[in-house]
């Protein structure tokens, strides 16, 4: 398999690991804000609103945190597959991703015509 230049792989692994730096901060900050991640709540006598809405706020910073965990994955795999080699083609086909797809998504596993038939089923 040819690849892609490896300056530009080396461009782009350093450019998702800051992505994929800043999306760990991103969880740690989440963490911090989640009402139920303070000790004290359950010595707390609040009213049920007060109870309503934290418990809205963990569900909200909850799906939060699961959307950037399953981002930091594909960032990872990403790495993974530019240290292998097999970075830019797709795991169906095996033919190279086209650039510009690669360039909005650089996490991108299938090529655009296996992503169509992917959705179809």
């Amino acid at each position: 398999m040819n690849g892609y230049a490896t300056d530009l792989l080396s461009n782009l692994k350093t450019s998702l690991e800051e992505e994929e730096k800043t999306i760990v901060l991103r969880i740690t900050d989440l963490i911090a804000q989640d009402p139920f991640s303070d000790p004290e709540r359950l010595n707390d006598n609040a009213a049920s609103d007060s109870e309503a809405s934290e418990e809205s706020n963990h569900d909200r910073v909850t799906a939060q945190i699961d959307e950037l965990k399953i981002q930091v994955v594909a960032l990872n795999d990403a790495l993974v597959r530019i240290k292998t080699g097999a970075y830019g083609f797709c795991i169906q086909c095996k033919h190279m991703i086209d650039t510009d797809r690669l360039a909005i998504l650089p996490t991108a596993t299938l090529c655009l015509d296996c992503e169509k038939k992917k959705v179809r089923k």
